[in-house]
């Protein structure tokens, strides 16, 4: 493990369920994330990796168990009290960028700036370093249709950094990417590590890329089953 790491916990989740009808798609998940590690988790389609994500990452209620973030209690954090936390504390990379098409790449990777209240200047200085930071100096008022594919995921990581988040999820960042763009991004969040100590836990489904990992962990059926130092 790289040596910023400590001994306490960043994010800790214990005994974690979720059902969607009968089905139960999470079935007592216990997982501890260390501050700046990189944890891969795995598993089929279906064994419930972007329940687990949106789970940890609050984008979706369990039916029970616990979970903290640097302390605090997010199960117990409700509406805006929550939307807030997870908007200062929280990043997200989705599948499929997820961009608003009317807004340039700057625009976008400033949102959660914007609406964290923080001055439109200081917003978009950041934007544009962040988007510098991952390549995209001379693409910053470009709109995502003018944007390749692996140009837009790239701006959709450098939104989830834009509040300096605690931790950023990502539900396979590079499933929609070909080979090269998709060993590229991973590569990027390995980078982001070691420049900015972020904390990444990802779903994935390229043992290659799971392999990079500080950690990979493997999802079957609703359960965490093996850990991969």
């Amino acid at each position: 493990m790289p040596q910023h790491f400590n001994d306490l916990p960043l994010l800790i989740a214990q005994g974690i369920t979720k059902h969607y009808g009968q089905l139960q798609v999470l079935r007592g998940i216990d997982l501890s994330v260390a501050p700046g590690e990189v944890v891969a988790i795995t598993g089929d389609s279906g064994a419930g990796k972007s329940t687990l994500l949106q789970v940890l990452a609050t984008l979706d209620q369990p039916d029970a168990g616990t979970l903290q973030l640097a302390g605090t209690d997010l199960l117990a954090l409700r509406g805006n009290r929550l939307a807030a936390f997870r908007n200062q504390h929280i990043g997200f990379v989705f599948q499929f960028h997820n961009l608003l098409p009317e807004f340039t790449a700057l625009e976008n990777v400033g949102l959660p700036g914007y609406i964290l209240g923080t001055p439109k200047q200081a917003v978009d200085e950041r934007a544009q370093a962040l988007l510098a930071r991952l390549g995209l100096a001379n693409r910053v008022h470009h709109k995502p249709a003018a944007l390749s594919g692996g140009e837009q995921q790239r701006v959709a990581v450098a939104r989830a950094l834009m509040n300096s988040p605690k931790v950023v999820f990502a539900d396979e960042p590079s499933g929609s990417l070909d080979s090269k763009n998709a060993a590229s991004l991973h590569e990027l969040f390995f980078t982001l590590r070691a420049q900015l100590g972020q904390t990444f836990v990802l779903a994935t489904h390229h043992p290659k890329f799971a392999s990079m990992a500080d950690r990979t962990l493997h999802i079957h059926d609703g359960q965490l089953l093996t850990s991969t130092p």
